[in-house]
């Protein structure tokens, strides 16, 4: 093991990322834009064998709609390379010396072990699956689904599977996503799902239009049911999943109960953790009390600008803001994230579902009095061709009227319009303020009151009785 202290021999200030995927790399790639080669040293460290790759994709590709693996790599790792990041592939840190200002990596292919110094610090370690600890959930044909080498073990398991029986455990995002991209593979699927219904994000009535649709597709829903064993046929792989009441055939396991941030390392270098587990960051993405340590992506807790609350939300479009914010600020230069909203979409097949802000359980969490409303439309004009049915949920805080979230679930057309109410709620408007907004109109896009606006209306009028 070998030992170097202080800066790089030449003098240069050295910026040390642990993560190679979106925030890390956006932060690598920010701070050299702002600094060369010749004044800051950048050494990325990544485990796995892919940079900058898109996890979202992932159920995608397994599905067949995203043709090959590399179309989800934004940019490579001789890309990074070329514009002067030392990225080192295949080598995971396994501990931070903060007093020391250093971390220590181990090859993961030869075992070797180093510390590098830094003058400055990005944590960027996302995410890891929710793997319970549940007899058998280590057998082979038990996957989870969160990085690229992820996403190639289970499509050679595919090829491998002579049955086509399939078992998703969790019906959150990922587990919905790929319910759906392994009917696409053939396969018959059954969800199991601890929750009321599927898609825990959304209330429960809006969950259950997510339901029909899966039924829809021919998947078999479980719903208020707790996997408590994976059982094993006798050459060890997996032949079921086991609930307390009934047992499903499966000769594929998909694990899409969610994911932790992935903090083991910061926990062990006493950094501090929020109630979620995941790191505290001050506005400008630095680990709190820490002026030359940075944090993002899903590793990190972000505020709620709804609830006022510290929240976990591990998605994409937060990972790659944070990273150009860290290394505006490890560059030298200055930026903030102030926090989110909490918007996200997804689809099951031609079904869009979107939601942003908080949901009922959320607001009463936090104390909030509220007034909820729930509409029907169309996406385009009712007498234009191809108009689909939407339905849109809005929750208002009595009295006052300020928005506090939205739930869209429709067909074609509907689940970007929820970029209008995270605009809305970001600028703390109210249902009232809303009604008023001049947006675009024309029989093929929209009604002549956007469905959005129709809810506000109505949300208007319920928090003037209320």
């Amino acid at each position: 093991m070998s030992v170097n202290g202080g800066r790089g021999s030449d003098g240069r200030e050295r910026l040390v990322v642990i993560g190679g995927d979106a925030a890390g790399m956006s932060a690598a790639s920010q701070a050299r834009r702002l600094k060369g080669p010749d004044e800051l040293e950048i050494v990325a460290f990544e485990r796995g064998h892919f940079t900058s790759f898109s996890a979202c994709g992932v159920p995608y590709w397994v599905g067949g709609e995203v043709p090959e693996r590399d179309r989800l790599i934004a940019r490579t790792p001789e890309e990074h390379r070329a514009r002067g990041i030392d990225l080192r592939l295949r080598t995971e840190v396994t501990e931070i010396d903060v007093p020391g200002q250093r971390v220590r990596a181990r090859d993961v292919d030869s075992g070797a072990e180093s510390w590098t110094p830094y003058d400055r610090l990005v944590i960027a370690t996302g995410a890891r699956p929710v793997r319970p600890d549940l007899p058998g959930v280590d057998a082979p044909g038990v996957h989870g689904v969160q990085t690229l080498d992820d996403g190639q073990a289970l499509l050679d398991t595919l090829a491998r599977t002579r049955g086509r029986r399939a078992v998703v455990v969790g019906a959150g995002y990922i587990g919905v996503e790929m319910a759906e991209a392994l009917i696409n593979r053939g396969f018959e699927v059954t969800v199991v799902n601890r929750g009321k219904e599927p898609m825990s994000t959304l209330d429960p009535d809006m969950g259950r239009m997510v339901h029909r649709a899966m039924q829809g597709l021919g998947i078999t829903m479980v719903n208020n049911a707790e996997v408590t064993k994976v059982l094993t046929g006798g050459d060890g792989r997996v032949r079921a999943v086991a609930t307390e009441h009934a047992e499903y055939p499966a000769d594929l396991v998909i694990l899409g109960i969610g994911v932790r941030p992935e903090t083991a390392l910061a926990r062990a270098a006493g950094l501090p953790l929020g109630a979620h587990g995941g790191l505290l960051t001050d506005l400008a993405m630095r680990v709190r009390g820490h002026e030359n340590i940075w944090a993002g992506g899903d590793c990190v807790e972000v505020l709620n600008l709804v609830s006022g609350q510290e929240q976990y939300v591990p998605l994409g479009t937060h990972a790659n803001k944070h990273g150009q914010v860290i290394g505006t600020n490890a560059g030298g230069g200055y930026a903030t994230f102030p926090g989110v909203v909490g918007t996200a979409v997804s689809k099951v097949c031609d079904l869009e579902i979107a939601r942003t802000g908080l949901r009922e359980k959320d607001a009463r969490r936090v104390g909030l009095r509220f007034e909820t409303v729930t509409i029907e439309s169309t996406s385009r004009a009712g007498y234009y061709p191809g108009a689909a049915p939407m339905t849109v949920k809005m929750l208002a805080e009595c009295r006052t009227g300020r928005l506090l979230g939205v739930q869209i679930v429709g067909r074609e057309g509907a689940a970007k319009r929820v970029d209008v109410a995270a605009v809305a709620l970001t600028a703390q408007m109210t249902v009232e303020q809303m009604t008023a907004l001049d947006l675009g109109y024309a029989p093929p896009f929209s009604p002549v009151w956007d469905p959005v606006l129709v809810a506000a209306r109505k949300a208007v009028s319920k928090v003037r009785a209320s």
